[in-house]
C-alpha cells in the first residue's frame, strides 16, 4: 500500500483556520524604544479602511495606506488597557521615532 504524505490528526479545516489566523495577526513583533517596550504591528494597505491621525506627524493616514499599528507592550494598566491606547502611525514616522 502506498504510503500518504497527508498529517493525520488533523484535518484541511484546522489549517485553513491556521491560516487565516496568521493573516489576521500579521507580523506581530516587539520593539524597545526609549520610553519602553511596544507592540508593533503593520497594516496593509488593503486593511486600511479608515482614515488615522498619525501622532508622530499629525498628519492623516488615508484610507488604503499600508501604515503601523502600535501599542504598549508593558503597560502598568494591563494588556486591555494598552490595547485600547493603540496607535495608527505612518510607517516612516514610527521608524524614526525613539
Amino acid at each position: 500500500m502506498p504510503r500518504s504524505n497527508r498529517p493525520r490528526g488533523r484535518s484541511r479545516d484546522d489549517d485553513d483556520a491556521l491560516d487565516l489566523s496568521r493573516v489576521l495577526v500579521g507580523r506581530l513583533r516587539v520593539e524597545n524604544k526609549r520610553d519602553g517596550l511596544w507592540n508593533v504591528q503593520p497594516l496593509a494597505a488593503t486593511s486600511a479602511l479608515k482614515p488615522y491621525l498619525c501622532p508622530g506627524c499629525s498628519l492623516t493616514i488615508e484610507p488604503g495606506t499600508a501604515h503601523t499599528v502600535a501599542w504598549r507592550a508593558d503597560g502598568l494598566m494591563g494588556e486591555a488597557d494598552d490595547l485600547a491606547g493603540r496607535r495608527h502611525w505612518h510607517t516612516h514616522c514610527w521608524s524614526i521615532r525613539r
